[in-house]
């Protein structure tokens, strides 16, 4: 691609396949899109590269990435962003190559806040030069976002931005999304109780995000047989995790199974697949990135050693991923490994060391800005202090 592309007319091809890749997308229709995305490249290669051949090569990654060759993948993903700095590029261009770059692949090696800080420049962009892409950047930014545990505060107000400037254009785009992010973060802050709004979720949206997003919150609020079913339908849908990082659904997913075998005593066999799939899944993720998957890693063996009674093992794995969530800066799995580590001292009888944790979580959880979880450590805080005294 050390050429460029001279020819005015496979120029405006490519640019034609764009929008017929950026169609394909908007109806689901996979295929589609792969098949004009590969027409594009193959343009490039042939003939030369153009402004609008780093997108196409970012969208061919995209899908690639699927596979087992993240490294290279990753290393030509790299390649084609470095092609912008050879031509004019405009606002629509960027927040295309952004939201393809660092909502669909960078994630796999750089930290969850750098691709978040970027799929907002990514936006910016696009809004600066009237692209509808501009709002694909926001529902990344906003899907990074609740996976990095961003301040809930923050976050509802930066939704509320992007639907009100939707509400200006005068688009739908991208609206219902926003609208189920918007659900979740109200629920994680207050159960919804001060901080929703009356707004109506279309039927015609894609399933995924509702999955997720029912699963995430029946998660954090405790329903495991409804995390697990939301999480199985998730799972699905084709085989894999398509929007959301598959990582991090794993990790919930797997999490939430072990919370499921500590009380069930049969009918574990499913159960007991998702913790081993979240495990390796957990392990490849760290390898590529300790700062995004460590602490998750860490925190399914220390529950996975609960479960077998490995008693020591369990409390270093515990601690492990505190750290690792901290340095990360992930507060929300900070105060998840904490609360988790607290109910693993209070089972064997520990109460001090119980208190010590959950006292931790708390100050976490207060962080993080969701009242639903202080409220919830509160009340074990305060059964061990009525029990202790």
């Amino acid at each position: 691609l050390e050429r460029k592309m001279e020819d005015n007319t496979l120029r405006t091809v490519v640019k034609f396949y764009g929008a017929i890749i950026f169609l394909a997308f908007l109806s689901r229709s996979r295929y589609t899109a792969i098949c004009f995305i590969c027409k594009a490249v193959q343009l490039s290669l042939q003939n030369g590269a153009c402004v609008y051949t780093p997108l196409s090569l970012l969208q061919l990654m995209g899908f690639a990435m699927e596979d087992n060759h993240a490294a290279n993948l990753y290393h030509i993903a790299k390649n084609a962003l470095s092609l912008l700095e050879r031509f004019d590029v405009g606002g629509d261009q960027i927040s295309g190559v952004f939201m393809n770059f660092y909502g669909r692949i960078a994630w796999h090696y750089e930290p969850f806040q750098v691709c978040g800080d970027n799929l907002r420049r990514g936006f910016e962009s696009g809004l600066s030069s009237g692209s509808n892409l501009g709002f694909h950047c926001a529902f990344h930014v906003i899907k990074t976002a609740i996976i990095s545990g961003e301040k809930l505060d923050s976050l509802l107000k930066e939704i509320d931005y992007y639907l009100h400037l939707l509400k200006t254009y005068k688009s739908e785009l991208m609206k219902n999304a926003l609208l189920i992010s918007r659900e979740t973060v109200s629920a994680l802050i207050d159960k919804g109780e001060a901080t929703s709004i009356e707004a109506k979720v279309f039927n015609n949206s894609s399933q995924e995000p509702v999955f997720f997003h029912q699963a995430y919150r029946a998660f954090w609020s405790g329903y495991t047989v409804r995390c697990h079913h939301y999480f199985e339908k998730c799972s699905q849908l084709s085989g894999q995790y398509v929007q959301f990082n598959p990582f991090v659904l794993k990790f919930y997913h797997g999490l939430n199974s072990l919370d499921v075998l500590k009380k069930k005593k049969s009918h574990t066999t499913r159960y007991k697949e998702v913790v081993r799939d979240a495990i390796s899944a957990m392990k490849d993720a760290a390898a590529k990135s300790e700062w995004n998957f460590m602490n998750k890693l860490r925190l399914l063996e220390a529950e996975q050693q609960h479960l077998t009674r490995h008693h020591w093992r369990a409390i270093d794995l515990y601690d492990a991923s505190i750290q690792s969530a901290k340095k990360s800066g992930f507060i929300h799995e900070q105060g998840l490994a904490c609360e988790k580590a607290g109910f693993y001292y209070k089972r064997y009888g520990n109460n001090d060391k119980a208190l010590e944790y959950f006292k931790q979580a708390r100050a976490c959880y207060d962080e993080w800005g969701s009242s639903m979880k202080v409220d919830f450590i509160k009340k074990e805080i305060d059964s061990l202090d009525v029990s202790g005294s």
